[in-house]
């Protein structure tokens, strides 16, 4: 009887410690890293890269911190108590939705009542500087993370010229390889003679060839497709051009 109550225990303690290993396994192939050189957010689930939002971030450099931190409350409509405005109010500057991290001068640590990802009533800050130090996002967009992102997820903030997919290589998210298609983006202005992943994304957009050269076939594809929308068809990528490659 002994013998069958000591092999009992080993078995629960092994089941419980094989339950921690798959939840940290599977936490590492979901994770938010937000760019703030280019002010985008991606979101990996199931390995994959499943969307890039545009946001709008700290005002100054050291507003918006940099490292690694973790998910640790969402709030649906939080209140504003700084103005004392409630949640839902079309005046509260959180928005929808409110992603709170856990970042070092927090309170307590834990809180996540600091800084968070969370939506606004300025969508026309999204894209630039222009926040006291969290991270905004439309608030269609924030919904939509809010809703698929798990707590205690990695939240990863940096400054950097790598791509999405090097950032998460770097941090050992997922495989960050697989890319879902149709969720790419920038916040960058583009005109003939630009190069890089930008007119990857912008040539892939208007179905030609993505060599990252804005030459005479993409210039040629961006005047097709600001004069199908109505607008100058000057061939720069600007905010209106953009807004209508991306349906904002």
């Amino acid at each position: 009887m002994l013998l069958r109550k000591i092999t009992f225990a080993i078995g629960i303690v092994g089941m419980s410690l094989s339950l921690m290993v798959t939840s940290v396994e599977a936490s590492q192939d979901e994770a938010i890293i937000i760019n703030k050189r280019t002010n985008q957010l991606a979101f990996y689930e199931k390995s994959t890269l499943q969307k890039v939002f545009p946001v709008a971030t700290g005002r100054t450099k050291n507003l918006t911190p940099e490292g690694k931190f973790t998910l640790v409350n969402k709030v649906k409509n939080r209140p504003w108590y700084t103005g004392n405005i409630p949640g839902g109010d079309a005046r509260n500057p959180l928005g929808a939705r409110w992603l709170g991290i856990k970042v070092p001068g927090d309170w307590g640590h834990v809180s996540g009542n600091v800084y968070g990802v969370h939506g606004t009533n300025n969508p026309s800050s999204i894209g630039t500087y222009a926040s006291n130090g969290c991270i905004r996002m439309y608030n269609k967009d924030i919904i939509w993370l809010f809703d698929r992102a798990d707590m205690n997820i990695p939240v990863y903030i940096t400054s950097s010229s790598s791509s999405f997919a090097a950032l998460a290589q770097k941090y050992g998210v997922g495989k960050a390889k697989k890319v879902v298609a149709g969720y790419e983006t920038f916040n960058v202005t583009l005109k003939y003679g630009s190069k890089g992943e930008a007119v990857k994304i912008l040539q892939r957009k208007l179905n030609i060839t993505a060599d990252g050269s804005f030459g005479p076939q993409t210039l040629s594809a961006v005047k097709k497709f600001q004069k199908s929308k109505g607008l100058v068809a000057d061939g720069i990528v600007g905010a209106k051009t953009r807004a209508a490659l991306f349906n904002k």
